[in-house]
């Protein structure tokens, strides 16, 4: 077990990877918030209450992926009182607890009221993508022209996403907005650090980064919680003690725990996805769109199997465009098996 190598699937093995965890994941978090499922009396009182196990499956789940690969070998190593153990770098500690706010504020998205979960992802994807030619813009990467029609293409899925609420009023609580606004602000250091340190050919580097990341992102979002329980002080600490108390023994216990270890498998698979050698104008837009479609997917599933409302024509639109981009994004994998053929 401890011989194995980096995982070197390709990017879109990962993206099917982050798109099957995504599902699930997204459409038990709305159900959840919601009170939708059947064995539910009443919703929770917000999204914070499913934090905390929900997080806590998240960290189990990753320390057994981590394990189970053997690829704790590859993190950085310190020693302390006579033990050596895997210790990250300054960068992989800063980009880790980017990477925790990601978690959270993803989860929280699905949470709010009057909020569907394809806007939410149109809108926080939307603003990845945006982010993405900034980033290759300051770390001097080339980005071929595929990559420039696929991130047009699923920037026009955002432009429809926001002309229909635009049409409803374009209203978002501010917690709405707060939460958007963490979410892309740390992704916009996660990929910064990323393409300095870890896009490259170098796989066992990619590995490296990874494994730093994941063993910091999932405990600082466990710990944060705990604090916040033991403050205790306003609804939102009081939200989150009450994910501790009373969800452990309740009877949605196991589908929280199912939010998060599929969390976790999007963290896996889309922290694989945005590790791929290539421009983040290309890596993104793979990634942002196989959540747009699980996102697409969970909607309609919540819609036949819960009563859930439909897409809107609007988030059909975007749908399609999204679809476009995906194809032009199979470019170089379309053009790599021709030269392959050929030769």
């Amino acid at each position: 077990m401890t011989n194995r190598r980096p995982l070197d699937l390709g990017i879109w093995a990962f993206a099917f990877g982050y798109f099957a965890c995504y599902v699930p994941y997204s459409a038990l978090t709305k159900a959840l918030s919601r009170g939708m499922l059947e064995k539910m009396t009443e919703a929770p009182s917000s999204g914070f209450v499913l934090l905390p196990v929900s997080a806590s499956a998240s960290l189990v789940g990753m320390l057994t992926f981590i394990t189970l690969m053997g690829w704790w070998k590859y993190a950085g190593r310190q020693t302390l009182f006579g033990f050596n153990f895997p210790f990250p770098n300054r960068w992989t500690l800063f980009s880790g607890f980017c990477t925790a706010c990601i978690i959270g504020t993803t989860t929280l998205a699905y949470t709010f009221q009057g909020v569907s979960i394809v806007f939410m992802m149109l809108l926080m994807r939307g603003g990845v993508l945006i982010l993405a030619p900034v980033v290759d813009a300051l770390s001097h990467r080339k980005v071929r022209w595929f990559s420039w029609v696929g991130l047009a293409f699923s920037m026009a899925a955002l432009i429809v996403a926001f002309i229909e609420r635009a049409d409803a009023g374009l209203a978002l609580k501010t917690v709405a907005v707060i939460d958007v606004a963490i979410y892309l602000a740390s992704y916009f250091v996660r990929l910064r650090f990323m393409s300095r340190l870890a896009k490259s050919d170098d796989l066992e580097a990619r590995t490296r980064y990874f494994v730093e990341e994941q063993m910091v992102a999932t405990p600082i979002v466990v710990i944060t919680l705990i604090v916040l329980a033991l403050i205790n002080n306003g609804a939102i600490t009081a939200d989150v003690r009450a994910g501790f108390t009373q969800i452990p023994g309740s009877n949605i216990f196991w589908e929280v725990v199912l939010v998060g270890l599929f969390s976790q498998g999007t963290g896996v698979f889309g922290g694989l996805v945005l590790l791929d050698k290539s421009e983040n104008t290309y890596a993104v837009p793979v990634n942002r769109s196989s959540s747009i479609m699980a996102g697409v997917v969970a909607t309609y599933s919540l819609h036949l199997l819960l009563g859930a409302r439909v897409p809107s024509r609007y988030e059909g639109v975007g749908v399609v465009l999204i679809i476009v981009a995906i194809l032009f994004l199979t470019v170089p994998t379309l053009m790599a098996r021709k030269n392959a053929s050929a030769s």
